[in-house]
């Protein structure tokens, strides 16, 4: 195994290094295109190479963004944002290119790998575009990438890997998207602060490593996830503003951890296959605003505490089994409780539907669904 595990990484660096030498080999043969000397600095000869390579790569460009990408002054160049490079003499700083913004303009293309020469870039934004293919393997050389936003695009294959050899990425945007398959345990490790792969045709179950992710945001929805909601998400409590994770064929319960996200301001679960009760101990969740856990499998009683929350403004429980509710929830500004089987309220299951489900015992434990009660603490 030691040595199956030796040769991959040997084999990853490799990769790597002919990675870098054929960027650098481009490098050198474009530059007599336009003679050295009209170049502000290395760093600006450089980036001309790459953003030619990201032109000609681009093959349908309806609004001519790149009309103006000629010449040695791609400072000018549309989309394109320079500043004083971050390693240099702050007195003397030479000027490089440290942002990329494409967003909305309708191209077509792929990404070259000659991106990897814009090795001082902090922001890549090429949302709402046409781009497809995979991501080439020198992005993981733009060690100061902070923002990656690629979203609303046709980018395929597997979960892009070279994002994890982005020690600088804080944001990460992937949603609208055809990547699918598993997506590595090890991105929850990583120092994101927001991190979108909604909308994919991602599989994968939420690892227990789930809550070390430090992110504020985290939007899982609109892919197929399997196993269980990990108590470890309470560990998120400091950092975790916002979590979506709709309609990805959660087949698990809630914890009761999640009352531990003190910070979490919207939480939407919904049209998931969630059983058992709805935790009382959201009810500590003093900051949350948006509750959507409607579509799903839940029963019991509302607990009453969680319609107390202060700033609780949007609380829908639709189209789940719960069978009573406070009378002060239906005091909060927008509520939904269609279709359960709540006494005395409109809209609501029919009595033999609720009779059937609720006569079939259903358990959790730890976040997952079990075949029998959990044991008590002292078994």
């Amino acid at each position: 195994m030691i040595t199956l595990l030796f040769g991959l990484r040997s084999m990853k660096i490799t990769n790597l290094l002919r990675c870098y030498f054929f960027l650098f080999l481009v490098f050198f043969i474009s530059l007599p295109l336009v003679s050295h000397s009209q170049f502000l600095n290395f760093r600006i000869a450089k980036a001309f190479t790459a953003l030619q390579a990201l032109k000609r790569a681009i093959t349908s460009d309806p609004n001519g963004l790149t009309s103006n990408w000629v010449g040695p002054n791609v400072c000018n160049y549309t989309g394109v944002f320079c500043a004083a490079a971050p390693d240099d003499d702050p007195h003397h700083a030479a000027l490089t290119v440290a942002g990329v913004d494409l967003n909305h303009r309708d191209l077509e293309g792929t990404l070259p790998d000659e991106i990897g020469l814009l090795s001082d870039l902090a922001l890549l934004h090429l949302n709402s575009n046409r781009f497809h293919g995979a991501l080439p393997l020198s992005l993981g050389s733009l060690h100061r990438l902070f923002e990656l936003d690629l979203s609303n695009n046709r980018f395929d294959g597997g979960f892009p890997m070279v994002v994890l050899d982005l020690p600088s990425l804080r944001f990460l945007d992937l949603r609208f998207n055809r990547f699918c398959g598993d997506v590595p345990p090890c991105l929850f490790d990583r120092k994101l602060d927001a991190l979108f792969l909604n909308n994919n045709h991602f599989t994968f179950s939420i690892p227990d490593n789930f809550g070390h992710s430090p992110a504020s945001v985290i939007v899982l929805a609109n892919n197929q996830i399997s196993g269980c909601l990990p108590a470890g998400l309470g560990d998120m409590a400091d950092t975790l503003r916002e979590l979506v994770i709709l309609n990805a064929g959660i087949r698990a319960c809630v914890p009761p951890e999640i009352g531990r996200l003190r910070r979490l301001r919207v939480l939407d679960l919904s049209y998931n296959h969630l059983i058992g009760p709805l935790p009382a101990t959201i009810a500590a969740m003093a900051e949350l605003e948006q509750l959507d856990v409607a579509h799903n499998k839940l029963s019991g009683a509302i607990p009453s505490g969680i319609c107390n929350l202060p700033r609780l403004k949007n609380f829908t429980y639709a189209y789940n089994f719960f069978t009573g509710e406070p009378p002060h929830c239906l005091r909060i500004r927008s509520h939904d409780d269609r279709k359960n089987c709540i006494p005395s309220r409109r809209d609501q299951r029919p009595p033999m539907e609720c009779a059937t489900f609720l006569s079939k015992p259903r358990f959790c434990h730890d976040g997952c669904i079990a075949s029998q009660p959990p044991p008590h603490p002292w078994q």
